[in-house]
């Protein structure tokens, strides 16, 4: 069983803005596998098909974004996946816009919805995707719930494009191998 979680806020005033990156990346893979997140529970929106004899659960918390573990940790327990089997995509501002980048564990980073996820499930060796938006000019809350316009729009959607492809990519191969193609041939 695989748990893909796409972090944002919900609601209308967050749509397509910085911070929903996680939500709209997890959206596109729903819809490159031809599923909807139609299901209501755990605090938050989730589906779960099949993929050969796997189960894959999508799930996007409805918690907003800092308190995110408390919905990931029921969705876990309920249905007993393995930590190792657990990815996070999230926004991170300590990357370029557009950018992706795969981790295999660490620190949160700073930002504060993983942050509550590694402290809800007491470990940081938690697979995650991140979604680069940018340093902001200016505050940072107003800058990661605004939405990028022009240039920076297209660059950003890419991101979470090829975000999505990553998902696709751990979903039907495994982990190091979307590290090796998405993450740009460096770092994790």
């Amino acid at each position: 069983m695989k748990l893909i979680v796409g972090l944002g806020n919900p609601g209308k005033e967050y749509e397509k803005t910085r911070h929903n990156s996680g939500f709209m990346a997890l959206e596109q893979f729903a819809d490159m596998m031809q599923v909807e997140l139609n299901r209501e529970d755990f605090k938050g929106r989730y589906t779960k098909f099949k993929l050969d004899d796997e189960d894959i659960i999508l799930f996007e918390p409805y918690t907003y974004m800092n308190l995110s573990g408390t919905a990931v940790v029921q969705i876990v327990h309920f249905f007993k996946v393995n930590i190792k089997d657990i990815v996070i995509v999230f926004d991170d501002m300590a990357l370029p816009t557009g950018a992706v980048r795969l981790r295999l564990k660490g620190s949160s980073g700073g930002q504060k919805g993983m942050q509550n996820i590694i402290e809800q499930l007491g470990t940081e060796e938690i697979k995650r995707i991140r979604i680069g938006i940018g340093e902001p000019e200016f505050n940072a809350i107003d800058y990661v719930l605004g939405k990028p316009t022009g240039d920076e729009k297209k660059v950003w959607e890419e991101g979470i494009k090829k975000a999505a492809q990553a998902i696709k990519c751990f979903v039907f191969d495994d982990f190091l191998k979307a590290m090796s193609n998405y993450n740009g041939g460096g770092s994790n």
